[in-house]
């Protein structure tokens, strides 16, 4: 058995756990903690079947805070073993949930770093394969660009494996820059046109279309 099928027979079982899980409240009915606690397993399910699946589910940015929230919930109900009077069925169900909760507490929080190709777009990873072959020519790309009040200076350069874009920002007379890293070209792609006035295509024209422009 390879590893990715090993990951997937996971899923699976922790799919089966939210599946007995409702078919004991359609049964027996359960409490408001239940539920909530049912429904977050629920979506915890989705996010370890897009992680292993390599698919983007629902909301990048909501991952790492459910991965939190899970590592709080591991922290309380092992507090709760060691400070607070449990029964033996209570502190059997405590340990064993906060033992299961701790691989999707680590691959969630991996699921949600935004920097990876799953959550880009087709544009997006479009636009990152032009950055990377560019990149491949000049050692350092350069683009302003002036649009609607705002005006924008952002260099791009990529070191071992890592992109690292560097913005200088103007608006209504205020100023800032700032520099960010990048490992997947497709959100360097997206960060660009995100947070920039700038677009893929701009880097097109300086760099494609005009020659080879400044190194």
């Amino acid at each position: 058995m390879n590893l990715n099928r090993a990951y997937l027979l996971l899923c699976g079982f922790y799919t089966l756990l939210i599946l007995i899980g409702i078919i004991a409240m359609l049964m027996g009915g359960g409490s408001l903690t239940a539920v909530i606690q049912l429904g977050t397993g629920a979506v915890v399910v989705i996010g370890l079947w897009g992680y292993f699946l390599d698919r983007g589910f629902l909301n990048p940015r909501m991952w790492r805070p459910l991965a939190g929230l899970l590592a709080l919930g591991i922290i309380t109900q092992l507090l709760a073993v060691f400070t607070a009077n449990l029964s033996g069925t209570a502190m059997t169900w405590s340990l064993t949930t906060a033992i299961f909760s701790v691989l999707p507490m680590i691959f969630l929080y991996r699921y949600g770093d935004r920097d990876q190709p799953l959550w880009a777009t087709a544009e997006e990873i479009e636009g990152g394969k032009i950055l990377s072959k560019l990149l491949e020519e000049q050692r350092e790309l350069k683009v302003e660009k002036q649009a609607q009040g705002s005006r924008a200076i952002v260099r791009v350069r990529k070191t071992d494996d890592t992109y690292l874009a560097s913005v200088e920002r103007e608006r209504e007379g205020s100023k800032e820059a700032f520099e960010e890293r990048f490992r997947c070209p497709a959100t360097l792609a997206f960060f660009i046109e995100k947070f920039t006035c700038l677009t893929v295509g701009d880097f097109t024209t300086e760099y494609m279309d005009a020659g080879t422009g400044p190194a």
